[in-house]
């Protein structure tokens, strides 16, 4: 059988499908007789772009439209005319909705012309490799690409088995997408390593996959959905990712320049503190939120083994939360190996001093540390298990060990008060010289989160998101079904604070780049220099006790147990005395305070800093 696995746009260009890459090597295991290629259609779209336009629309545009609007479906919206066979479809609808948001769409409207000569073309090179089956991979904005090529395909040749399967398919997405779109065969709902060779068996014998758990089908014109189930993916069963034919694309590609690639690596599935408090606005793990990972020598043996093979230093891992026992056998292993490596990964904002470090001596050198607040309260209406305090202390660690932190400021929870803002937006000038959110926003209702799951929690009135107005030509009780954000009653600050919000870290974010509070030992003493945005140079010197409560702030205290610190290395300072210095440090902007508790901002290190530039896809 000859089997080719397609990914379209959006697909990040400088990463390989880790979805292709599996289930390439899960065939090629489970049936070594068959003929398994690949259609990096992402990097197609970015090469057919760049020639027919005579580059006016460069590899940056694709970042632009498929990841930067992903709120706003625009990637989706220029392929739905292809897939409606109108080259107008939603048009009056999209310039709507981008006058209302101030979303600028010129980029993708200018694209919409190009994509129905594209699909054809990239189904005159699918069929050209003659498949028997063609399985697509979908994830957030891949809907209606790999729908339009799905459809030219089975227009061509009826005959040809069409699959879906991919984070789009989970749940209920999955039949939606299926009883929908009569062109696509099968859709495999939940994690595909089991199910894509159950599926390949029966199509061999032409026998009913009644079957396989999850998976949609047809009986005649009845789209049957199995029962899910709730056997996860064992880790020893995930195999190590095939890259060699995304090797081969893009080293052919006249995109290369314009990428710097990287390796994509898993780790682990699932979330492991999710299973025990998942945080109440997140909806990634959809139906597989069971954790579970590889041994850290056995996934240091993959890269070691993908490094080698594809001479690139860029590890990305997909994982939603690391496994915390790669501490002990991963990255000490990647530190001993001496491997000049620079690691991507997302990790809980709790982690020790200790363990940044680690990260950061593995050649760490980007984080995701889902922060999402500065304030204790909202943390606790999100279930994240952490203080703002201690967000506060992962940011200023970050600086120290230089870990680029990628993190937003999320807002909008029910239950949450002017109260609950004020204090930190008065205090983020302070912050200036920590890295900063990527803005501040307002959550959004996702399917699977238990904000959708659980509308007693406060979202009682939801309905599928406005942008898909413009995606898909469906009624509202299909899209109910198969679409993963809805929009709902705005619940929270609004007004005033929430302005304040948004400004405040628009301010942090403008500031940033040429602030600086660093700290210098200087014997006995300490001294602090000042050269954030905003305020005056200065050198603040602490001598004697002082000293040496800035450096108990460092973990974060408490005034009375910071006292009792103090006292403890000698010093006997009246409890008054020391909570008035803190109040005078506090509005020095040395300090943060979240409720009772103080945290030192200032840093031990002054990492290298670049402007954000765009330059390299431009």
């Amino acid at each position: 059988m000859r089997i080719h696995l397609v990914t379209m746009p959006w697909h990040p260009l400088d990463l390989p499908s880790l979805q292709l890459g599996l289930l390439h090597r899960v065939v090629c295991d489970a049936r070594p007789a068959d003929e398994v290629t690949e259609f990096h259609g992402s990097l197609r779209w970015a090469e057919f772009l760049l020639e027919r336009s005579a580059g006016r629309l460069r590899p940056g545009d694709c970042v632009a439209v498929g990841s930067d609007a992903i709120f706003h479906g625009l990637g989706d919206w220029v392929f739905s005319g292809a897939l409606y066979d109108d080259p107008r479809w939603g048009l009056a609808r999209l310039r709507a909705y981008a006058a209302d948001r101030g979303v600028p769409v010129d980029t993708a409207v200018a694209m919409r012309p190009y994509a129905e000569d594209f699909v054809a073309e990239c189904a005159t090179e699918v069929l050209a490799a003659e498949p028997d089956v063609v399985g697509f991979t979908t994830t957030f904005m891949q809907n209606v690409p790999s729908l339009a090529l799905a459809r030219e395909l089975k227009r061509r040749r009826p005959e040809l088995t069409v699959v879906f399967g991919g984070a789009n398919c989970d749940g209920p997405m999955g039949h939606a997408l299926h009883r929908n779109h009569p062109f696509v065969d099968h859709v495999v709902r939940g994690e595909g390593e089991y199910a894509l060779p159950a599926l390949l068996h029966h199509l061999d014998a032409g026998t009913a996959p009644a079957d396989v758990p999850g998976l949609c089908w047809w009986d005649g014109p009845v789209s049957r959905a199995n029962p899910e189930t709730r056997r996860t993916v064992a880790p020893a069963d995930i195999p190590a990712p095939d890259y060699d034919q995304w090797q081969t694309a893009l080293d052919t590609s006249p995109v290369r320049e314009y990428v710097h690639p990287k390796l994509v690596v898993e780790g682990a599935r699932g979330c492991w503190w999710g299973e025990k408090h998942h945080c109440t606005f997140c909806g990634l793990n959809g139906s597989a939120m069971a954790f579970r990972a590889k041994p850290g020598e056995r996934l240091w043996q993959e890269i070691d083994r993908l490094v080698r093979r594809h001479h690139i230093l860029d590890i990305v891992t997909v994982d939603n939360i690391i496994d915390m026992a790669y501490f002990r056998d991963f990255l000490p292993r990647v530190v001993d190996s001496g491997w000049d490596l620079r690691l991507h990964y997302e990790v809980k904002s709790n982690l020790t001093p200790d363990q940044l470090r680690l990260l950061s001596d593995s050649g760490t050198v980007h984080i995701q540390p889902g922060i999402e607040s500065l304030g204790s309260r909202v943390l606790d209406l999100m279930d994240k298990g952490v203080t703002g305090a201690r967000n506060v202390r992962t940011l200023r660690e970050c600086e120290n060990h230089a870990l680029t932190c990628s993190w937003n400021l999320l807002y909008g929870f029910p239950g949450e008060r002017a109260e609950d803002y004020t204090p930190v937006i008065d205090q983020l000038p302070a912050l200036v010289h920590l890295q900063p959110p990527s803005g501040a926003h307002r959550i959004q209702l996702e399917r699977f989160s238990p904000h959708f799951t659980d509308p007693g929690l406060g979202f009682g009135k939801r309905r599928p998101a406005e942008m898909y107005q413009h995606v898909y030509d469906l009624p509202e009780n299909e899209l109910g079904d198969l679409v993963y954000l809805f929009d709902t009653e705005d619940a929270g600050i609004s007004g005033e604070v929430e302005q304040r919000l948004t400004e405040a870290v628009a301010d942090w974010r403008a500031g940033h780049a040429h602030s600086r509070l660093l700290y210098e030992d200087a014997g006995t003493d300490l001294l602090v220099h000042d050269t954030r945005h905003g305020r005056t140079p200065a050198t603040h010197r602490f001598t004697g006790w002082h000293a040496d409560a800035f450096r108990h702030l460092d973990a974060g205290r408490t005034t009375p147990a910071l006292h009792r610190l103090l006292t403890t290395d000698g010093h006997q300072v009246p409890f008054d005395t020391l909570d008035a210095w803190l109040h005078h440090a506090l509005t020095l902007g040395l300090l943060f305070r979240d409720g009772h508790t103080y945290v030192s901002l200032p840093t031990w290190g002054e990492p290298v800093r670049l402007l954000e530039s765009t330059e390299a896809l431009a």
